[in-house]
């Protein structure tokens, strides 16, 4: 039986154009990008032309890409390294972020930060209001995903940006679920930095980049040779690159009509979630076109991932770089949603690889699981 995969928002298949592109950088002779040889300076050549088109799909110049091995490690570039340059002071991030954050933020306070949340609303949405009185202590950096990858929810990153600036703090934001699904452009975000990820749009694991404002001032994370202009020490992943440059290409090529079929593919598959008396969390805010996360009173989340996997569907129950926590999703408790409720939590985050079909087969695989859970549920009482 084969699995139907609805999880495309931990991980995405590599696609055959981004193979095809990185396959002479894996099995062809290739050099050192700092190599003064003819490999080096080919394989230089391939990654500058990589970084300006990644630049170019998020309206940034080359030279503002810095490379990194994916989300986790760009987002902890971004945390350290500006406070690094930075004197302690509060450093603000929202309530809703993924622990590439959290953990990195918090461990500033050994460092003489203080570290403190930006609230969500019922929807998952930043509070704007608290956030400028949040911002009225002095701040040095904010940081806040533009996309959270449970809800889908699309945060007011824009508005928040021109509040930090007008308090003189930096802000960061964690573009790596919102990049290849919605349009992000950080010249119209207003952000300091940003960070992007190439496994989530169809390109190899063990790729991403920091995209910085100019003007901004960060100390290396790594330090070594000085590649990525000081930045980022350590040899280039080149076909990486190359496979990234290729994904982003195509993302952007296809967004509209990707986003028109996920759409119609999220509206079918809410619509049967209702008749079966899901909650479906953030239903009235601006979301990933392709994210639905809900529960189903008195079912746990992981049981019912579990069933669902017997049965040939791949969901998540959250994040999942979170998926070996028992704990309720800190997103929903962050929302205000009760803990029993929001153990019960099961994402669907669909690309247009999916059909209506399988959607159609997922609802008639859930209500049999729901049924039978709370048969068995109804037996043990």
């Amino acid at each position: 039986m084969k699995t139907a995969f609805f999880d495309h928002n931990s991980t995405t298949a590599l696609k055959s154009q981004v193979l095809e592109a990185m396959l002479p950088w894996l099995t062809q002779p290739s050099g050192n990008p700092t190599s003064r040889h003819v490999y080096g300076r080919n394989a230089k050549d391939a990654m500058d032309l990589a970084r300006k088109q990644i630049a170019d799909c998020v309206g940034v110049q080359a030279s503002q890409v810095v490379f990194t091995s994916g989300g986790t490690e760009a987002n902890n570039f971004a945390i350290k390294g500006i406070t690094a340059n930075l004197s302690p002071a509060q450093l603000l991030i929202s309530a809703i972020e993924h622990p590439c954050v959290t953990r990195p933020a918090q461990s500033l306070a050994w460092h003489d930060w203080k570290v403190a949340q930006l609230a969500v609303d019922h929807q998952g949405v930043i509070d704007l209001a608290q956030a400028e009185q949040a911002l009225k202590t002095r701040t040095g950096l904010v940081s806040a995903m533009l996309a959270n990858n449970e809800t889908g929810a699309i945060q007011p990153i824009a508005e928040l940006a021109a509040l930090a600036k007008a308090h003189g703090a930096l802000l960061h934001t964690d573009a790596v679920q919102a990049f290849g699904k919605i349009e992000v452009n950080m010249s119209i975000l207003g952000v300091h930095a940003m960070t992007i990820s190439s496994h989530k749009i169809g390109g190899p694991v063990g790729v991403g980049a920091l995209i910085l404002d100019k003007r901004v001032d960060i100390a290396p994370l790594l330090h070594g040779g000085g590649q990525e202009r000081g930045l980022r020490s350590g040899t280039e992943n080149v076909a990486g690159i190359i496979g990234f440059a290729q994904a982003c290409q195509l993302a952007m090529q296809t967004l509209v009509s990707r986003q028109d079929n996920v759409i119609s593919l999220r509206r079918q598959l809410e619509a049967g979630l209702k008749t079966i008396g899901a909650k479906i969390f953030s239903p009235d805010v601006r979301r990933l076109p392709n994210t639905s996360f809900f529960a189903i009173s008195n079912i746990e989340g992981e049981t019912l991932v579990t069933a669902l996997d017997k049965a040939g569907f791949a969901v998540a129950s959250g994040s999942a770089c979170s998926s070996d926590s028992t704990e309720p999703s800190h997103v929903l408790l962050a929302m205000g949603i009760e803990p029993d409720l929001a153990r019960g939590a099961v994402r669907v985050s669909l690309s247009d690889s999916n059909s209506s079909e399988e959607i159609t087969q997922f609802l008639a695989a859930l209500q049999q699981q729901v049924q039978r859970l709370k048969g068995l549920s109804a037996v043990a009482a």
